[in-house]
């Protein structure tokens, strides 16, 4: 049993102990620190939420270009109106008006009601309106569109009921030999809150996580204080690697145990698979970021650069996890990036257990690159870092 700087024996689960009580000590003397950790993460996780919290786009302006001037044209436009996603904001007399509408940022899409469109809606049982959106735009130039496209339907259901039936005949109505019926997957409602929210809480905790932990490893070695942190608990260094990192890991849990509940309790409709699965997910992705901290400053040996690093690596996690946009035909360093972080495999694991009720065999691809990381990069961190304690070269940069 290894003994502590006064002589004692100490055991791991006392080496543990003394580390996080010595690091907690730390966090009350120290405000800027403490604020990393306590309502800095709470005030970004309260922003995001208030950003996000109208949940899909409301009364988007779109500019629509009426050459028919009929009865039929005002219904349409008043039904596009009426959609609560968009709002009718100009009308134009030529298509040649609206455009520069779009390029100074005022409308996100056109609408074009050709000549004589009621006439061939009546006549030839067939019409078209043309629609163009900002892609400038995408979130919402596609919601726009999408918006247009329902309303466009919907008007065609009622046009062919109240007015074809009563020109033609209702023998003559006919709807379309094929139709596609189309159902949602997961976030049924299409709230850009739930799925922004659901990729931004875990960017953000992860991210102000492993800037916490670095900079708790990186603090020893700066202040050449790692000798009595190694010796206060009896030179046993995972003990007192994991003794550090726990009070950041059980409060960046909590955090995300209060963004899960507003995202999917208060906002959403609860979680689809299992729950202590992501749970467990979200704790494995803070202990593998935990880890990679410890890495990069034992690798580096000095704090700033370690800090860096983690901008570099952690920050780039949203970008690079396709969750937004997908890797499949990307070229081989998205592809190797976005496996190198463990961000990507916890969001594989959210999308299984959110939304998707997937089976608990499924999570274990994920939950398994995660332990990877968690043994990999810890088992490797902590015997640099145990180098670096014993060597006074190491001591003091910044």
């Amino acid at each position: 049993m290894a003994t502590t700087l006064s002589g004692e024996r100490c055991s791991s689960l006392q080496a543990f102990l003394q580390s996080a009580r010595r690091e907690c000590e730390h966090l009350w003397r120290d405000r800027w620190d403490r604020a990393l950790v306590t309502w800095m993460p709470l005030l970004a996780l309260a922003m995001f939420a208030w950003f996000f919290s109208a949940g899909v786009p409301r009364k988007l302006p779109i500019v629509v270009v009426d050459e028919d001037r009929s009865a039929l044209s005002r219904e349409l436009i008043r039904m596009l109106d009426e959609n609560p996603g968009l709002h009718v904001a100009y009308q134009r007399d030529a298509l040649l008006q609206a455009w520069p509408l779009v390029r100074a940022g005022k409308s996100y899409a056109v609408v074009l009601v050709g000549a004589e469109s009621s006439r061939d809606m009546l006549v030839r049982n067939g019409g078209t309106v043309m629609s163009w959106y900002n892609a400038s735009y995408l979130t919402a130039g596609q919601a726009a569109s999408r918006e247009i496209a329902a309303t466009v339907q919907a008007f065609n259901q009622r046009v062919a009921i109240e007015q074809t039936a009563a020109i033609r005949g209702p023998a003559k109505v006919r709807g379309a030999p094929i139709s596609v019926q189309v159902s949602v997957l997961g976030n049924a409602s299409r709230s850009y809150e739930h799925f922004l929210l659901s990729l931004l809480f875990p960017a953000m905790l992860h991210l102000a996580a492993t800037l916490a932990l670095a900079a708790a490893f990186g603090r020893e070695l700066r202040d050449a204080s790692v000798q009595t942190w190694m010796a206060s608990c009896g030179w046993r260094v995972l003990p007192a690697v994991l003794g550090k990192a726990a009070p950041y890991l059980v409060l960046f849990l909590l955090y995300a145990v209060l963004g899960l509940a507003w995202l999917v309790g208060i906002r959403g409709a609860g979680v689809q698979g299992n729950i202590a699965l992501l749970m467990l997910g979200y704790g494995l992705m803070f202990v593998a970021y935990a880890a990679i901290a410890l890495l990069l400053v034992a690798a580096t040996r000095n704090m700033g650069t370690a800090l860096s690093l983690v901008g570099i690596y952690a920050g780039t996690s949203l970008a690079f996890s396709a969750g937004t946009f997908p890797v499949i035909g990307a070229n081989a360093f998205v592809k190797a990036w976005n496996t190198a972080l463990p961000y990507t495999h916890y969001l594989h694991l959210q999308s299984q257990q959110l939304d998707a009720h997937a089976a608990l065999a499924d999570a274990a691809g994920p939950l398994g690159a995660l332990v990877s990381f968690v043994l990999i990069a810890g088992s490797m961190g902590a015997w640099l870092y145990a180098r670096a304690a014993r060597d006074p070269a190491a001591w003091g940069l910044r």
